[in-house]
């Protein structure tokens, strides 16, 4: 399982993720948005508190999303 290692939040809800693989991806974070306690992260300045943690990318309050869901479902940049 890819662990990642290093994240940069965007303006436009966009996660740069570098991952143990030494591939850097962009994740849309967009789709997460309207969804449970994703909605949190609608406000931008919660987005971008975004840092790595266990592997992954975490927010405050407890919001995580699974390092493989953030690189299957990220491209290549």
């Amino acid at each position: 399982m890819e662990a990642v290692t290093h994240v940069r939040p965007h303006d436009n809800f966009m996660l740069e993720l570098e991952f143990d693989t030494g591939e850097t991806r962009i994740f849309d974070a967009r789709p997460y948005l309207e969804k449970g306690v994703f909605t949190r992260l609608k406000d931008p300045a919660v987005f971008k508190q975004a840092y790595v943690a266990y592997d992954t990318v975490c927010w405050p309050g407890n919001l995580d999303i699974a390092p493989e869901t953030l690189y299957d479902r990220s491209q290549p940049t």
